[in-house]
């Protein structure tokens, strides 16, 4: 037997309530509740995953097996995912409109489909003949991949059992439905109601799913936050629409690493898998200019080295600002505050601005140090060696807080001809590392000064 029942929900955040609202209570957004229809399903049964296991096992007798993954052609990729896709998870990728998700996905299906059969694309957004045009530019004509338009979740169940392929691609999850629920496409309930049966679909066939999400204009993938608890591994398709390059950052991975990065260069022929990004990043710098400094993040398993601008002007108004771009406003405050107080350097009557070049954006505490020289080589205009790597936290007392993962940092500063890194002195315990590099450790910002001559 089924019921129907009637609520409203909050289209942000998945809020429900029995009546609707003028503000939501959770989130706090205005006219944000939809009236939706829940079928209440009393007498049958739904499926479930992994019915093969009807009794609890004890996890020392279980054998576990090693997974081979599917490579998607993109070493990029395949180093975020950590290693290649695992079959029978499900991949959630949100980006922007326009980044570049359905451009990624379609070249990895592409190269899927050649290396291991039956690729299913199914697109909500686009027809066949639209896709068709995009896959032309891409050069993506393979026999085994499949495209198909459909909106409807029960149709699209129907080709997978019928087709069974080795990776099914759904772009987006906001546009697919589910007909027993009697709300639109994209809502909360459509989301989650989809989402569960692609997961259901993926554990019991072994299929990997990879889903496209939309983004609301906060940045974060529309929809209820239990997608994102939902689902395997959780993507997100970052970058400057002005700037060519791409990164794809891993915010949740069952499988793999978290916090790693794979960096892409769009050209008009697709994603370019970016191998050296240090090296491009730091290419076209200009020679002995103040307030520029390099800085080393480790983004991931993998040492980043990248450009940090700053600029200090005297303010033109009452208030002087901080303006930032790749990092965030408030740690910049935190710095200035530091720089005033421990060491005497007042800049806190100008404005300030900072960038990190290449549209990255980088949330590492291990570049304060360097974005602190970088306003005190800006404020006294005097230039740093441009052979020189800075790393460090900073703390509010004024030391330099040890970082992790210093000997990948000044392995890649060599590689790339720098002659010399500075670093916390505490990272000098136990660091067993043959590198024709100087290495100068500090134990507080005003030694960092005294080191860099300024």
């Amino acid at each position: 037997m089924a019921r129907e029942k009637r609520k409203f929900v909050c289209q942000e955040c998945g809020y429900t309530t029995p009546k609707t609202l003028g503000r939501c209570p959770n989130c706090r957004s205005w006219q944000s509740f939809a009236e939706e229809v829940e079928t209440l399903i009393t007498s049958s049964r739904h499926r479930g995953i992994g019915q093969t296991s009807r009794e609890p096992e004890p996890i020392s007798e279980i054998k576990a097996s090693e997974v081979e993954r599917h490579l998607t052609g993109m070493s990029e990729f395949d180093r975020v995912l950590g290693g290649g896709i695992v079959p029978g998870s499900v991949v959630l990728i949100g980006g922007d409109p326009g980044i570049g998700k359905s451009t990624l996905l379609l070249q990895a299906s592409n190269a899927l489909s050649q290396k291991y059969g039956d690729v299913l694309y199914v697109s909500g957004e686009e027809s066949v003949s639209q896709t068709k045009l995009r896959a032309t530019r891409l050069g993506a004509a393979s026999d085994t991949l499949y495209v198909l338009c459909e909106n409807n979740l029960e149709e699209i169940e129907k080709h997978i059992e019928a087709q069974k392929p080795k990776v099914v691609i759904i772009d987006s999850i906001q546009s697919v439905y589910l007909s027993s629920i009697q709300s639109a496409p994209g809502s909360v309930t459509q989301i989650r109601e989809c989402t569960a049966h692609l997961l259901i679909c993926a554990k019991n066939r072994n299929i990997p799913v990879l889903l496209v999400g939309h983004v609301t204009k906060e940045g974060t993938i529309a929809g209820p936050r239990v997608l994102e608890h939902m689902v395997d591994t959780v993507l997100y398709f970052e970058g400057e629409r002005h700037h060519i390059y791409r990164i794809l950052r891993a915010i949740k991975n069952r499988f793999g690493s978290t916090n790693e990065i794979g960096i892409f260069e769009m050209r008009s022929t697709g994603l370019i898998d970016v191998m050296n990004p240090s090296e491009i990043f730091l290419s076209n710098r200009e020679e002995q200019i103040s307030g520029s400094v390099v800085v080393s993040s480790m983004e991931g398993t993998r040492p980043l080295l990248m450009e940090v601008q700053a600029l200090v002007v005297p303010t033109n108004y009452g208030n002087p600002r901080n303006t930032t771009a790749g990092v965030d406003r408030q740690r910049i405050a935190l710095l200035i505050a530091v720089l005033n107080k421990r060491v005497g350097i007042n800049v806190g009557d100008s404005d300030v601005f900072v960038n990190v070049t290449g549209g990255l954006r980088v949330d590492e505490p291990g570049i304060d140090l360097g974005v602190l020289m970088a306003i005190c080589s800006s404020h006294r205009d005097m230039p740093i060696d441009r052979k020189t790597v800075i790393v460090g936290e900073v703390g509010l007392g004024g030391e330099i807080r040890p970082v992790t993962h210093v000997d990948r940092r000044i392995r890649e500063a060599e590689k790339l001809g720098f002659t010399r890194v500075m670093f916390p002195e505490y990272n000098r315990k136990g660091l067993d590392i043959d590198v024709d590099i100087e290495l100068v450790g500090v134990n507080d910002v005003y030694d960092s000064l005294t080191a860099l001559g300024n």
